[in-house]
Parts: structure tokens; sequence; C-alpha cells
């Protein structure tokens, strides 16, 4: 078979590249203590992509990361889409896809090509961190709408599927070990990954967590044997980030490819590792190798044009993001009381809106899912906006207020 023009290239730059700019490709861009004081002082996380394996001498432009499951989380306008599984109650694949394509073409737009916020693990449990992050608990559903986000991000960026694998508890989420059957894993655990690998995912995010003994940073089963030969992966594994991995050889000859966001485990001991013979230098040009095919695939915006800053939140994305509210909302019942349903309200109804949510922004959960659009409309402003009868509200702080205000409406 002939070779791509793209494998042609990525033999031209191996070639060209030292062994030390292959290492450094190897982890984030960004020093360890800096990028810590800057992202506690200064709000980093929000403030700018993470960058990765950019190398000036060649031309190679690197990867830039960036997150969020309900659109891009930097400040300067992003859409504000509806949380994943929000979205997943609308069952509208096309939906998704679209919405993937929105948020795709954000991505470029703030200067990053790695998008980090497909979530496809499952929800086992409310209390799980990540919850309002994924689409729901069937692994076919998931994995339809998982798949939808990647097609619609990879029209323009890098889509990055995590936490690979069985991450579902936040609260010893460095610590847990979950034990797995292979029929459970496969049959229950894996589909959505490797659905979202079908759909042309380039970037796999390993997890914190142990499965079957093993961190999910340095799996070899999870992370060579299944992703890599079983699916045929060809794109790159990162770690979630700071601390993602324990062993720096290990991760790397398990398939770690990329440890982010900052020069940390990897910049420390891979070196000495490769000179000492304990990871060959043919698995440090594989990583590279296919760190440089994701870049490489992605479409070209050479003259700075095809992804203005007009595009974040543009008024067709909005209106993506509104369809997106409306076909997602569920009525579980409409039961009538005193022989009339209680929707649609009457005329004039006199209306209470209590809680304190109900009149503050609540756009995540202040890190990867914490959007920062240019403006934000509370749930009290929206149904100010649309009510024709008296609005009260209480915060809920003071019960018995609350339950009088409550009383006194009409719904």
């Amino acid at each position: 078979m002939p070779v791509s023009p793209i494998e042609t290239t990525i033999s031209t730059l191996l070639e060209q590249l030292t062994l030390s700019e292959k290492l450094a490709m190897l982890d984030g861009d960004t020093e360890l203590w800096a990028g810590m004081v800057d992202t506690v002082r200064h709000d980093a996380y929000h403030r700018h992509p993470w960058p990765a394996g950019v190398v000036e001498r060649l031309g190679i432009t690197g990867l830039h990361f960036v997150d969020g499951p309900r659109g891009v989380v930097l400040e300067g306008g992003a859409t504000t889409f509806p949380a994943a599984i929000a979205r997943g109650a609308t069952f509208d694949v096309d939906l998704e896809q679209r919405i993937g394509d929105a948020i795709g073409r954000e991505v470029r737009s703030v200067g990053a090509n790695l998008f980090g916020g497909v979530c496809v693990n499952l929800l086992r449990h409310p209390g799980w961190g990540r919850a309002q992050e994924t689409y729901g608990e069937d692994p076919t559903h998931v994995s339809a709408m998982g798949a939808a986000t990647v097609r619609g991000v990879s029209e323009h960026a890098i889509a990055c599927v995590k936490h690979f694998a069985l991450n579902s508890i936040d609260s010893a989420r460095f610590r847990v070990d979950v034990r797995v059957s292979d029929r459970v894993l496969h049959e229950v655990y894996l589909p959505h990954f490797r659905a979202a690998v079908e759909a042309g995912a380039m970037s796999v995010m390993s997890a914190y967590n142990s499965v079957n003994g093993a961190w999910c940073g340095q799996n070899h089963a999870l992370l060579t044997e299944v992703l890599k030969r079983r699916w045929g992966f060809s794109g790159f594994v990162l770690t979630d980030f700071i601390f993602g991995l324990r062993d720096a050889a290990e991760a790397v000859n398990a398939g770690l490819d990329l440890e982010m966001p900052f020069a940390f485990m990897l910049h420390a001991d891979l070196p000495k590792a490769v000179a000492n013979g304990t990871v060959q230098v043919d698995r440090i040009d594989d990583a590279v190798t296919r760190m440089l095919r994701a870049q490489l695939s992605l479409p070209t915006d050479e003259d700075g044009t095809a992804y203005p800053s007009a595009v974040r939140g543009s008024a067709h994305h909005r209106a993506l993001a509104r369809e997106a509210a409306t076909k997602s909302i569920v009525l579980l019942a409409n039961d009538p009381v005193e022989d009339a349903p209680v929707l649609p309200l009457p005329e004039n109804a006199s209306l209470a809106v209590i809680g304190t949510l109900a009149d503050e922004p609540n756009l995540g959960d202040h890190g990867s899912s914490d959007t920062r659009p240019d403006y934000v409309i509370t749930p009290l402003a929206g149904i100010a906006q649309v009510a024709t009868g008296p609005i009260a509200y209480a915060t809920g702080a003071d019960q018995d207020y609350a339950a009088t205000v409550a009383a006194q409406a009409d719904a």
C-alpha cells in the first residue's frame, strides 16, 4: 500500500528530531510549579489552552488542550451548552453531532486543537463528581451520544475521550482499584470508548483509578492490549491532569504517550529510563508518531481566518444550545389536580421561585466543566422574562418563609 502524505511527513520529522526533543514532546510544555501557581492564583485553567509537544525549530506547532463537556471553558464568550447529562435526555444523535461541530469550531477559535470534553464513563452514582459530564448509565446510549460528539468535534479539532476506564467515583479516585471480569469490562464498561475510537477520536485520556491492580495511566492491558492492539487505535493516550501516573517508565511501556499538563514525572525520569534501556527509543518514536499523526490530520488554518472569534457565542451556536435545552426537558408526569392538568399554567398565574441557585449563575463544577460565557440568564431572570403573573422569590434559607411564599402562589 502507498504511504500517505501524513505518514511521510511524520517519518521526515522523526529523522530530524533529536532524542531530547522527542522526550520533551511527551509531557506538557508548562513548568510544574509555575503552572501550579498560575492555576491557583490566576485561574489559568480558564485563561489559556495547555500546550504540549511544541518544537519551534521544525515548525511543529504542538497540541493545545482545552476542556470541557458543556463548551469551551476559557474566558472569551464561548457558548455554554446544556450539560451532557441533559443532552443525553434528548436522545438526538444528530443534534449532538451538530453541537460537537460547534464546540470544535470554538475550540479552534481560541487557539486550541485538542478538546478534552468527551466524557463517556457510565453514571453509576449520582454523587460522582462527573455525573453532569456524561450522557447516562446505559452503554448503548452513551456509545451513540459520545460517538456523535466525536464526529462533530473531529471535523475541526482532536477529540479526547475520557476517562479510560471504569472511572465512576471521586472521593477515592486516587486509591480505588476496580476489579472487573473480562466479560463485564467489554460488555458494560468499554463499548462506549470503542464507539468513540471508531467514530474518529484521536486521543484517549486515562483515568486516575486502578483497574485489576494496575493504575489506568500505566495499565498495559487497557492502553496497549485493548486500545491499541485489539481496537487498532492510531491516536495517542494522555494522562488525566497532574496525578495521572505513578511510574514514568512503566507508564510509557504500558502505552501512555503524553503526560499533561506540566513537565513533571516523564520530564524528570524518562531520559534516564531511555539511557539505561528500561524504555526503548522505538516506544518513544511510536508516542511521537501518534501525537504528530493527530495534529497533521486536522484542517489547517494558516491565515487565521477559518475560525474567527466571532464564532464563539454566535447566534447559530446559541440556537443550538436552546434547541438542546428544549429537547432535554423531561416531563415525568402531568397528573391532573382538581380535574385539570398542572401544565400549561393558566394565564397570569402567580409563581413562587425558591432556591439559591435560581438567582445565581451555575455553569459547572469550577473546573473542567465551568464555562465562562459573556452573559448569564439565571432561572429567575428567565422566568421573569416570560411570566405574565406575579413572581415571589425565596432563597430557601428561611424554610418557614419559603413555605409561606409557596403556599400563597398558584404554582
